[in-house]
């Protein structure tokens, strides 16, 4: 009886669902499946100078954990105008580079609620999507991009309340026009 008993205890003893599904896991919320970043989020980041302008700016590699040291916000020059203003508080602002090989959807995962702007060509791409998870921060937000192959991109990072942010780039599993 009691080899029976030992695995069936330890069978009773694990939980019914993942970890990180959990009701109280504000980061399963996202109705989209952010495994790959939260797996991203998992591992130790690449540190980097984020550009005051496009000539010093890092370009980033999809699929890593990058964080991001951010300038002063009125130190940076902008290739186009941050799409959204903030309050006061949020001061902090970078510039990256990055070009894909393959065009397609791609995500930016941030773990706080700053802005992304996608620059190609001096035209500022539309999103074509986003989700934010208050109490999550990793990650915190998720943005979803159309971009084209082969096509040096700016990215803008600006209004942060603080002087760092973490961030991956990666194909979105989604790949719908």
């Amino acid at each position: 009886m009691s080899r029976v008993r030992a695995p069936l205890l330890a069978l009773l003893s694990l939980p019914l669902a993942p970890v990180h599904a959990r009701a109280d896991d504000p980061c399963a919320a996202f109705s989209w499946d952010v495994r790959h970043e939260r797996e991203l989020f998992g591992k130790q980041p690449v540190d980097l100078a984020s550009g005051k302008a496009l000539a010093d700016a890092p370009a980033l590699t999809p699929d890593r954990l990058y964080e991001l040291e951010l300038r002063g916000q009125p130190e940076v020059t902008f290739s186009a105008p941050p799409s959204r203003t903030w309050p006061e508080e949020a001061t902090y602002a970078g510039l990256a580079r990055l070009t894909v090989d393959t065009a397609g959807v791609y995500r930016f995962a941030l773990d706080q609620p700053a802005w992304v702007d996608v620059i190609a060509g001096g035209v500022v791409l539309q999103s074509r999507g986003v989700q934010g998870r208050v109490g999550c921060s990793t990650p915190y937000k998720v943005v979803e991009f159309s971009l084209p192959a082969g096509r040096p991109l700016v990215l803008e990072f600006s209004a942060s309340v603080t002087p760092s942010i973490k961030v991956t780039v990666s194909r979105s599993p989604v790949q719908t026009p």
